[in-house]
């Protein structure tokens, strides 16, 4: 017996050790009666007792952040999530740092942390597509692949991952792409960093296109609306998000094409620019970049010599999670440019 005990905690010590941050969303919830519908229900602790197996992976704690659907994810809770993981990765004790999370806004999250996490040991992102009550629901698999890939020493120096339905990607290029699909995390144009499955956990790229941010504890974010161009847009609704009580210390512009506008939504913009507030162009097109090809107004050239922002090949919620980190270091357009362009 006490051979056992001691066989069992050497084994335990010498498995890495991960935390997983809770924090609510689909792979925590349960179906309620009383509401109808699903809610997260379950705890960190829940989620980690239903996956056989995971103590033969890491040692693993769990602390619970929050438990809320995605939908309700705030820069403040991005701001606490971000401050305990990089408390938990200055340690030794811990190897990696996996968080549950809904998967609505699962890739603004990863972003923000992929910013603000300065360590280079591994941070993933973690959800389910079925709920826990389900007969069938995939949270318990994607959280074991989870944990393997926080555990696994290939997965240092790659930031924060998301990781679902056996893929690894990398937090800067991964959307959701599917409403209630399981396999709805992808990189579109630049495909996955690599697998975690049945045959264990293989990169087969870096992602290249990564910085750090790091922000203090206090720091205030500037608040940052999206504001997306169609036919017949003609400006309207910035203008009121201008003159509103609460009015954003930027904008983003979820714009068409290689970034462009009707006439009368630039107008509208270079109102916005002609008071020094920043405005990052990005487009509603899945994939590529902000190019400045075309003249006149509501075009690229126009855009660039008004001073807007192009945001490479971001989507307008993660340009607007750039620029949100970006403003607390500078407001100077030419250096905030620079930050997209790394």
């Amino acid at each position: 017996m006490i051979a056992a005990s001691v066989m069992a905690l050497a084994l335990a010590q010498a498995l890495p050790h991960v935390t997983v941050l809770a924090t609510g969303g689909t792979i925590a919830s349960r179906y309620d009666e009383a509401q109808g519908g699903l809610v997260p229900a379950l705890t960190g602790e829940d989620l980690v007792a239903a996956v056989p197996g995971l103590d033969e992976v890491a040692t693993v704690n769990v602390e619970q952040i929050a438990n809320i659907g995605s939908p309700d994810m705030t820069p403040a809770i991005w701001m606490t999530i971000a401050a305990r993981a990089n408390a938990l990765l200055a340690t030794s004790e811990v190897d990696g740092i996996v968080i549950t999370h809904g998967t609505d806004t699962l890739e603004e999250t990863a972003y923000f942390l992929d910013l603000t996490v300065t360590s280079d040991k591994p941070v993933v992102m973690v959800g389910a597509q079925r709920a826990a009550s389900y007969f069938d629901p995939d949270g318990p698999r994607n959280l074991l692949n989870a944990v393997a890939v926080a555990a696994s020493e290939e997965a240092r120096g790659m930031g924060t991952m998301v990781v679902m339905n056996g893929q690894v990607n990398a937090a800067r290029e991964v959307t959701k792409t599917n409403t209630i699909a399981r396999e709805t995390f992808k990189t579109l144009e630049f495909g996955a960093l690599g697998v975690a499955n049945l045959g264990g956990v293989k990169f087969y790229r870096k992602p290249l296109r990564r910085q750090s941010i790091p922000v203090s504890a206090d720091a205030e974010l500037p608040t940052i609306d999206i504001v997306s161009h169609y036919a017949g847009a003609n400006g309207s609704v910035i203008r009121a998000l201008m003159a509103s009580d609460d009015a954003p210390d930027a904008l983003v512009i979820n714009a068409t094409g290689l970034g462009h506008t009707s006439i009368p939504m630039f107008d509208a913009i270079a109102e916005v620019r002609a008071r020094g507030i920043p405005v990052v162009i990005t487009s509603r097109v899945y994939t590529g970049r902000i190019m400045a090809f075309y003249a006149g107004k509501g075009r690229g050239i126009a855009f660039r010599e008004i001073g807007a922002l192009f945001a490479d090949n971001l989507t307008a919620q993660k340009a607007r999670i750039l620029l949100m980190l970006a403003m607390t270091k500078t407001k100077d357009p030419a250096k905030l440019q620079e930050f997209f362009d790394r």
